[in-house]
């Protein structure tokens, strides 16, 4: 067993079903999420920032993953292996543990609701997706998208259709949808066609986004270094040309800005996206001496919010800290 599974365990997480889900989590870790070569690692020079960027301890986290915008100044973060969930804000500066989840959960990508107060969050390795109360904490749906340790449930957006989750080992996504009253109804399975669909070891989809009017969705391919646009009612797929993108994770959208997070490149990269979102371009890679392989970001105002998952540490990563890194969003 790694550190980092030890060390939670023998914390507070020492029944049979949360350890598990921590050796679960630590083996699809361990071989999807391998460092590359050292000469992948590195963004080249004229890319790094010189200036220290501020960041947000989350404390008490045995590891990282998922970031959500929220009203105002407020982003919840995550906790990947143990679950919990963090609220943080970004003008103070702060986080702290704000839900402390029931054994044998995880959490990976998560969307806010703030329409109806929810927060919803992937469940990795489980197959399950959680909707929280963002006001009070609680549980208010706990759904399961697809088999357990046969599935990554890795992502997820927020459309007026509902929360849209992506599964690294299959080409579908899960919608869930969301009554006026802010209740989760039945999740439905949407296969995708197209280039998206392709699976191979590792992780294949990964992050995604939408468009404010949730006609289109953007998906993250990281086997594939691609971006792709997905019709959610038929599931077909189209690849985004004109982009080359190692180690793509997280994906942040603006109107036509695509903000595509690179873990083991220490990079984000800013996209200029075509009217049609048939292609983009690269417009500015954006780097911190503070990353150390980031897997989503969140955008506030000007600033992004981007987690460091450390998985260079160790599969699972045994970092002593995990933080959220400040920079600016150009």
């Amino acid at each position: 067993m790694s550190q980092l599974i030890q060390a939670t365990a023998s914390r507070n997480l020492s029944s049979p079903a949360r350890l598990a889900g921590l050796v679960a989590a630590g083996a699809l870790l361990l071989t999807s999420c391998a460092a590359p070569d050292a000469s992948d690692t590195s963004p080249s020079p004229s890319a790094v920032s010189t200036t220290p960027a501020p960041t947000i301890v989350l404390p008490g986290a045995t590891s990282a993953e998922g970031i959500a915008a929220a009203e105002g100044d407020t982003f919840f973060a995550g906790d990947l292996v143990a679950g919990d969930i963090f609220r943080g804000d970004l003008g103070d500066r702060r986080a702290e543990r704000f839900i402390d989840v029931p054994s044998g959960r995880m959490a990976v990508g998560m969307k806010a609701d703030q329409a109806h107060s929810l927060l919803a969050v992937a469940g990795g390795t489980t197959g399950q997706g959680y909707f929280y109360d963002t006001g009070s904490g609680k549980t208010i749906a706990t759904l399961q998208l697809a088999k357990a340790k046969e599935s990554f449930i890795n992502d997820v957006v927020l459309t007026p259709a509902g929360a849209w989750f992506t599964n690294s080992r299959k080409g579908e996504l899960y919608v869930v949808p969301i009554s006026d009253d802010g209740k989760p109804g039945e999740a439905r399975t949407v296969k995708l066609t197209g280039p998206a669909a392709e699976v191979r070891d590792g992780f294949n989809l990964n992050g995604i986004a939408a468009t404010d009017d949730g006609r289109t969705l953007i998906v993250a391919h990281t086997n594939n270094q691609a971006v792709y646009t997905v019709d959610p009612e038929t599931g077909a797929s189209k690849k985004i040309s004109g982009l080359d993108l190692p180690y793509v994770d997280g994906l942040v959208l603006q109107d036509r800005q695509l903000w595509a997070v690179q873990n083991f490149k220490n990079q984000v990269s800013r996209i200029r996206l075509d009217a049609d979102l048939g292609s983009g371009a690269v417009e500015q890679v954006i780097t911190s001496g503070q990353f150390q392989t980031p897997t989503t970001a969140a955008l506030i105002g000007a600033k992004l919010l981007v987690v460091n998952a450390k998985f260079d540490t160790g599969n699972p990563p045994t970092a002593k800290t995990y933080e959220v890194v400040i920079v600016d969003a150009e």
